[in-house]
């Protein structure tokens, strides 16, 4: 995002089809009961058409409009985002793949509550529902995780009957990857690795059986 052009893009092309409904979906959670602002997803990213739900625990720094760029995108000028992009890119999993989202999906940085995690999850399920080709959440922190369980103790049955396959791994960020010991850093770095390629491989399964 530090191209002008390619904010300005994004900026432009926030209301174009694939990611509309879940944009309108942003405007609608924008300050709900108190909660604050939110931002919006980036049209790079899949939206609507994507098979992969990325969920990590809250939008950073880098996403807030004035500071950042005002969108969740692994493009983001940041760490976090950086690390990202790399991982999909070295698995092999192209950004219109992927939708990006958040445990609490307005802006607070820092940890949710256990409060903010439920709010979180009918924020979720409501996403959920404008993805009819999703097939993998990929759960990146223990946050994300932890929002994951709380969803499926909530919705039991919608989430059988959509057979998603649910990958967990770290949080991309520095602080969630280091460790003192040297081995434990490289452990929790292949870890994510490794999640990212079992992406790419449920996502080849998937348009196997999809068929030509």
């Amino acid at each position: 995002m530090a191209d002008p052009a390619f904010r300005q893009e994004q900026h432009d092309g926030r209301t174009l089809p694939h990611v509309a409904p879940i944009n309108a979906l942003v405007d609608e959670l924008h300050d709900e009961q108190g909660r604050g602002w939110l931002p919006y997803v980036a049209p790079v990213h899949g939206g609507t058409r994507a098979r992969v739900l990325s969920v990590l625990r809250d939008p950073g720094p880098a996403t807030q409009v004035g500071v950042g760029s005002g969108f969740l995108c692994v493009e983001n000028d940041d760490a976090t985002a950086e690390q990202q992009a790399r991982g999909f890119a070295d698995a092999g999993i192209a950004l219109e793949e992927v939708t990006p989202w958040n445990a609490y999906p307005w802006y607070i940085n820092r940890k949710p509550t256990g409060e903010e995690l439920d709010a979180g999850v009918d924020a979720l399920m409501r996403l959920i529902a404008l993805m009819p080709r999703l097939t993998v959440v990929l759960l990146q922190g223990r946050d994300a995780q932890a929002c994951w369980k709380r969803l499926v103790r909530h919705e039991p049955l919608p989430l059988q009957k959509l057979g998603l396959e649910v990958v967990q791994t770290y949080h991309p960020s520095q602080q969630a990857l280091w460790a003192p010991n040297p081995d434990e850093r490289d452990r929790r770095r292949q870890h994510r690795l490794d999640a990212y390629k079992r992406v790419a491989r449920l996502l080849e399964r998937s348009s196997a059986a999809d068929g030509p």
